[in-house]
């Protein structure tokens, strides 16, 4: 289903029918009914009040990502569009756009800016932001895809000279395996002319790391617990979203933040739009995501795995995150 906003230079093109989620239940029903470790797919955050939770989220002291990746979109972007030559900006998981402001500006700047394709579940950040867009930059198109960047991405429009911007780390959240493949999948979808920046957390020391995901005003925490309003909302569930602790920490082995959702009592869920009832113990978790942390070497490699080519590699001051641009090998 697709339509067309009332400013004629916005496409909203809506995949979901007006689902935050899509077909989630066969995710939910999978993950809910596991053996051992109980688990839910990270997309549930995102609704419209759980983009509002996020978007708070990045203005906390604790959450240096956001602002350092800011920090090298401020000084680089010049330098990266330039190196791109690029006409468009697909973003993927654009919220409200607040990522990728200094690279519509640079494109601006260097008279190359077209087309603005932001892709997110959501879709009233992503209106929002197409009309604040189209009155700062005149001749400003926009096309926006409400969609499930796991599965969705085969209705982007064609374009030429497309910069991918795939930023706050979110790659992080996909398992090593399905990372790759993602990956690969992008880079199928890119012309020779197209570039990929991508956004990822890098190692660093484990207070810093687990004081991001543990905000001492509590916004992660509710952010978290949000996953369950979803599913409540979706699949008429019946979570009781406040009986559920809030639990993050990193995890060494595999060198990934965990995020999950600890049951304080015992319980028994329904989940009729899933077909399933979920009994917990007290104390048993379901993890909601996780969010991997990388070395240089290792984003090259899995862009290599993936068919890209790694060009540029740049950190804030202190070398917390990275912002890397790659292009298809072939």
């Amino acid at each position: 289903m697709s339509n067309v906003v009332a400013e004629p230079r916005i496409r909203i093109d809506d995949r979901l029918n007006g689902s935050a989620g899509g077909d989630i239940a066969a995710e939910v029903r999978e993950g809910l009914t596991r053996d051992g470790l109980k688990e839910l797919p990270p997309k549930l955050f995102y609704d419209e009040r759980g983009s509002e939770l996020f978007d708070r989220i990045t203005e906390l002291p604790e959450y240096y990502p956001s602002r350092c990746e800011r920090a090298i979109l401020n000084r680089r972007s010049p330098e990266i569009v330039e190196a791109c030559e690029a006409e468009e900006l697909v973003e993927l998981g654009s919220g409200s756009a607040s990522k990728t402001r200094a690279l519509l500006y640079a494109m601006a700047g260097a008279g190359s800016l077209r087309r603005y394709v932001p892709v997110d579940v959501s879709p009233a950040p992503v209106e929002r932001s197409a009309e604040e867009l189209c009155a700062i930059y005149p001749g400003l198109e926009v096309h926006g895809l409400i969609g499930d960047f796991h599965c969705d991405l085969v209705h982007l429009p064609d374009g030429e000279r497309r910069l991918f911007a795939f930023l706050g780390g979110t790659i992080g959240n996909f398992h090593p395996a399905e990372r790759v493949d993602f990956l690969a999948g992008l880079c199928a979808l890119m012309g020779p002319d197209d570039r990929l920046l991508l956004g990822t957390d890098l190692v660093k020391d484990v207070e810093v790391l687990e004081a991001a995901y543990n905000d001492s005003e509590g916004v992660t925490a509710e952010f978290n617990r949000n996953a369950l309003r979803v599913v409540n909302r979706e699949l008429e569930a019946d979570f009781e979203a406040d009986r559920f602790e809030h639990v993050a920490f990193f995890n060494e082995d595999d060198s990934w933040i965990e995020m999950r959702l600890r049951s304080t009592e015992r319980c028994a869920v329904r989940v009729p739009g899933a077909g399933i009832e979920v009994g917990l113990a007290p104390g048993e978790e379901i993890r909601t995501e996780i969010s991997t942390k990388f070395t240089r070497e290792q984003v090259r490699d899995d862009l290599a795995a993936a068919g890209l080519r790694l060009n540029s590699f740049f950190t804030d001051d202190d070398g917390l995150f990275g912002l890397s641009v790659s292009a298809p090998a072939g």
